[in-house]
């Protein structure tokens, strides 16, 4: 209970780093639901201004009965979006509420917020028999191993009900366009911007009839997928972190040492012989935590045949030096110093002590890797934490 306590701090500080866990809660939530005795209602995140606990994205699903999955804030919103998303089920309507604490006056809006941030929330009624509403389009990229692309129409210059919160991804964008009357070249154009960017944003556009509306074009990453090669005790620490951030785990090791929770928590254990069964992509990070230089040793190189992402080595500098002497000798002339990409000493400098310590610094490591900083103190970081949202 203490680990998850400590975690679901950390979790929510990452905003659930990939969203896909999240997601997956409210399709199993969505899926229970008996729509004979309820009704639902999803309020997502369109778009955030300074600060805010949760980001673009960020959604939950509210059933009629009061019963809510997800979040859209730290805890101080989800109160006024039961009621939010009980007006929307009743309207049969979607609607836009702004919360606004830039002036930071908790009676502007009715709740403290305390993070001095501008908020657009969407609450959408969900209609079940329709299959593009967007938990069904949700349903159709949970497999995916590559990043996912969704429009949502968030603001309108006129009040067609019908458009507002209108919601599609790149597959049936071809609908979207010609239901909205906008162009499909500058369409595509603000797309690759976000998918080079890997960065969700809110754009404006203008119809063919010259009316101006907002799109939310959002990037979502696939889970990510975490291989652990080890079979110790610190095996079981890391994979609590893992699996309470939503990540997809895989390990190397001993079935026979393993404790009996990892086997629930992971998607599958294969033994060291068989470690190049396992497929790394661009959303892989490999850690290296056998304790055994020569199963560490063995399993680097095979991994590193597949370009992973991230990959790191438990243990002190020295061995990873020893190893690169070694490596010296090898046909490829492998310089692990010199690879953007490998960690050793893994993680970040915190101090860890602890399995759990430890394992939180690894998975902080790996966060900043995929989102490229530095893992520093926010308080020396110069700027805003997050970039602006809205794009012209």
């Amino acid at each position: 209970m203490a680990i998850n306590f400590f975690f679901r701090i950390f979790v929510l500080y990452v905003d659930l780093i990939y969203k896909m866990k999240e997601i997956r809660n409210i399709i199993n939530t969505y899926d229970q639901i008996d729509w004979t005795k309820e009704q639902a209602a999803l309020a997502t995140v369109v778009s955030v201004e300074e600060s805010a606990y949760r980001r673009i994205g960020a959604r939950m699903l509210v059933q009629s009965s009061g019963i809510w999955i997800g979040g859209i804030s730290g805890g101080c919103l989800e109160g006024d979006a039961l009621k939010r998303a009980n007006v929307a089920i009743f309207k049969k309507e979607p609607s836009i509420v702004v919360y606004d604490t830039m002036d930071d006056d908790d009676h502007q809006i009715g709740v403290g917020l305390g993070c001095n941030g501008r908020i657009e929330v969407l609450f959408t009624p969900i209609n079940p028999n329709d299959k593009n509403n967007p938990i069904e389009r949700l349903k159709t990229i949970q497999e995916k191993r590559t990043p996912s692309i969704f429009y949502q129409v968030i603001g309108l210059q006129e009040k067609d009900i019908r458009k507002m919160g209108l919601f599609a991804n790149e597959d049936n964008a071809a609908i979207f366009v010609n239901t909205l009357g906008i162009s499909k070249e500058k369409l595509s154009e603000k797309t690759a911007l976000v998918h080079q960017r890997r960065k969700s944003k809110v754009f404006d556009f203008k119809t063919s009839t010259g009316q101006s509306i907002s799109i939310l074009i959002e990037f979502l990453r696939p889970e990510l997928k975490l291989i652990i090669v080890g079979d110790n005790y610190d095996v079981n620490a890391f994979a609590g972190i893992a699996n309470e951030l939503g990540w997809e785990i895989n390990i190397v090791g001993l079935k026979r040492k393993l404790n009996k929770s990892i086997f629930s928590l992971s998607k599958q254990i294969l033994p060291y012989e068989q470690a190049s069964d396992l497929v790394i992509d661009e959303y892989t990070a490999v850690v290296l935590m056998s304790h055994d230089y020569k199963w560490d040793l063995e399993t680097l190189l095979i991994f590193l045949k597949q370009n992973p992402p991230y990959m790191g080595m438990l243990g002190p500098k020295k061995r990873m030096l020893k190893m690169q002497t070694e490596l010296q000798n090898h046909s490829d002339a492998i310089n692990l110093e010199k690879l953007n990409f490998f960690f050793s000493p893994i993680g970040l400098d915190i101090g860890a002590e602890s399995p759990e310590e430890i394992a939180l610094s690894i998975a902080g490591e790996i966060i900043a890797h995929f989102r490229n900083r530095t893992g520093s103190f926010l308080r020396l970081r110069k700027g805003t934490i997050h970039e602006r949202t809205r794009m012209n």
